[in-house]
């Protein structure tokens, strides 16, 4: 069955970074777009980035453009998002995603990996 297996959070300065690792198995990783989704306490699940398939096409909330890259590499089934110049607003819960559309819509999530900006 599908698996995502977030990884890298942490605790980090304002200024820092981190590099968060999403790991799936039980699909072909290749075939989807994936993207990152973040919850930070009190708040709704908001989505940070997106990225296609094969990489080729991303996009970004604006609260994170230029400070975030969303990645993915196809031969290790894994995606990952650089988080530079991180700032205590963007503590939270960091999700992956997939979301596979066929006769029906099936919604997959891993179990998130806290990332927390203090100083």
């Amino acid at each position: 069955q599908v698996q995502l297996v977030e990884s890298g959070g942490g605790l980090v300065q304002p200024g820092g970074s981190l590099r968060l690792s999403c790991v799936a198995s039980g699909f072909t990783f290749s075939r989807w777009p994936m993207n990152w989704y973040r919850q930070a306490p009190g708040k709704e699940r908001e989505l940070v980035a997106t990225i296609t398939s094969t990489g080729g096409d991303t996009n970004y909330a604006s609260a994170v453009k230029g400070r975030f890259t969303i990645s993915r590499d196809n031969a290790k089934s894994t995606m990952y998002l650089q988080m530079n110049s991180l700032k205590p607003e963007d503590t939270a819960v960091y999700y992956c995603k997939l979301t596979i559309l066929g006769l029906k819509r099936y919604d997959y999530w891993g179990q998130g990996t806290q990332v927390t900006v203090s100083s």
